[in-house]
């Protein structure tokens, strides 16, 4: 009886490993594969460097640390038509910056900047970003898209609501599959080789690509990524810094890019859909990372099509998912009037602007907060 009670919950935590492994999808998937579709990319570079670098991440922080796109670069490749030597470019100019950042100090001098206030500000603007874009991908189906979107949210109030996320992936499947619709994405056998920038990409890449980039993943992927693991995971917070994160990002660009992987980084919406979904451990990465590795290595027609069967609007729902969880916090309920005010300010900015700009209004609110009481204690 013992061994019985033992094994089923071990099991459920598997699969809840495995579910949480794939719950970022509507993050990864519409922009990969629309580099592989629409910019012709090599397939086996990109899933080859998201495959290394999730199990990197996983042997390292052994926890369900997420391996996102940059979503600034990619976006922007993908619709200006940019070339993989600029996407290279960018993904290691982008590995040198969190590198200097990291060793020199200034990315963790900047963490202890950010107020609770400010990243809880940060995480709700770029989760009400996600959640729009994800019920745009939606509106393409609606009724599979909002369906999926309902069935993933209620779910969370049942015992087995790590199930959702798979079943509304093969169902979304096999309604595309059986309704005979086009599939979302179409491609072509671009082989994969080894590549390096001419100097008239790393200009472009700087200006066009990094810049635009750099604040997002400073203030999601590095700082209000650290804060959600050392919150979720406090027995291994020692392992979450913002210098950590910084580094683990800025190695795998630098050295996965050559191979032709795509610009990566961390991102807090992933983490908390994944923690959402039930992964805990390092199984969730190592899965993920093999599931890469293996379409590295078998990548054909029948994988392409077997993706593209995925229908937009399911990735939509999974990416509303993520963005509602980051966007959510107690703090919007319960915090003091003044940080009340900080999480305005700071989200309204970072909706309306950029992150950058929202980051700078929270830092100068604090820090005329604490100039404040220093002449008030003065008096």
């Amino acid at each position: 009886m013992t061994q019985a009670a033992n094994s089923a919950p071990a099991s459920r935590q598997f699969l809840a490993e495995l579910t949480g492994a794939f719950a970022d999808l509507g993050t990864f998937l519409p922009l990969v594969l629309g580099l592989i579709a629409l910019n012709q990319f090599s397939p086996q570079g990109i899933f080859l460097g998201f495959g290394l670098f999730c199990i990197a991440v996983a042997l390292f922080y052994r926890r369900p640390i997420p391996v996102q796109p940059m979503k600034v670069i990619s976006a922007l490749v993908i619709a200006q038509g940019l070339s993989p030597g600029m996407m290279q470019a960018s993904a290691m100019l982008m590995g040198l910056i969190l590198l200097a950042l990291a060793f020199s100090g200034a990315i963790e001098w900047l963490a202890r900047q950010v107020s609770q206030a400010i990243a809880t500000g940060i995480q709700f603007a770029i989760g009400l970003q996600l959640l729009w874009i994800g019920a745009k991908m939606m509106s393409v189906s609606p009724w599979i898209g909002f369906g999926a979107f309902a069935i993933i949210f209620l779910s969370r109030f049942l015992p087995w609501h790590y199930l959702a996320m798979p079943l509304v992936l093969v169902g979304g499947m096999a309604w595309q599959y059986s309704h005979g619709s086009d599939a979302s994405f179409t491609f072509n056998d671009t082989p994969w080789q080894l590549g390096w920038p001419v100097l008239g990409e790393w200009q472009s890449a700087l200006t066009l690509l990094v810049l635009p980039q750099l604040a997002l993943t400073l203030t999601n992927a590095v700082i209000a990524s650290s804060m959600i693991a050392r919150e979720k995971f406090p027995d291994d917070a020692a392992k979450f810094t913002p210098k950590a994160f910084a580094t683990s990002s800025g190695l795998a660009n630098l050295l996965l890019a050559p191979l032709g992987a795509m610009s990566m980084c961390h991102g807090a919406g992933g983490l908390v859909a994944q923690y959402h979904f039930g992964a805990r451990r390092l199984w969730a990465p190592l899965i993920f990372g093999g599931f890469c590795l293996l379409v590295a290595l078998c990548w054909g027609e029948n994988v392409a099509w077997l993706l593209s069967l995925i229908p937009m609007a399911v990735l939509g729902s999974l990416l509303s998912t993520a963005g509602l969880q980051l966007a959510w916090s107690r703090r919007l309920l319960d915090g003091r009037p003044f940080c009340m005010l900080v999480i305005a300010i700071t989200a309204s900015i970072s909706l309306f602007v950029n992150a950058a700009a929202g980051l700078a209004a929270g830092l100068i609110l604090e820090f005329l907060r604490r100039r404040w009481h220093i002449v008030a204690s003065l008096r």
